[in-house]
């Protein structure tokens, strides 16, 4: 089992601790507030304002740049997996395996697309001195208008 599958199990705050400490960040008390919130509830996709407001309400008193700040920092050591919708709407993903979304847009939310319901056959060569990391598909979704 990998780490963030373990993380997706509500592993308290020594879980939390080991997790941070094994990614190489040092456990302060907006990491371990924020990953506990981030990743005892499953698999999940969430904004920083989303967090921020869940932060919030469980009066764990952090800015919005700090949750910013300790999103990004979490996806970088692999932690979180960051989903671009467009420019304008970032949502950061507990589930790092690789996976492609779809986009509801009359509600802003991102769910995953079943493993083997989405493919991408034919992915271009990079160019000289690059090499693809990855490859993300987001599929947008409006609701049909009667």
């Amino acid at each position: 089992m990998s780490t963030i599958e373990s993380a997706n199990m509500d592993p308290g705050a020594s879980g939390i601790r080991a997790i941070l400490r094994g990614s190489g960040l040092r456990p302060t008390r907006q990491r371990m507030a924020l990953g506990r919130i981030l990743f005892g509830k499953g698999n999940r996709h969430i904004s920083a304002e989303e967090l921020h407001d869940e932060a919030r309400d469980r009066q764990v008193a952090v800015s919005l740049a700090t949750v910013y700040n300790t999103l990004h920092q979490f996806t970088e050591v692999g932690l979180l997996r960051e989903v671009v919708v467009d420019g304008s709407k970032t949502y950061f993903d507990t589930n790092t395996d690789d996976h492609h979304h779809f986009f509801i847009e009359d509600d802003n939310e991102v769910v995953d697309i079943p493993k083997g319901q989405m493919g991408v056959d034919q992915v271009p060569t990079a160019p000289p001195g690059y090499e693809i990391t990855r490859v993300d598909v987001v599929v947008r979704l409006r609701r049909i208008k009667d």
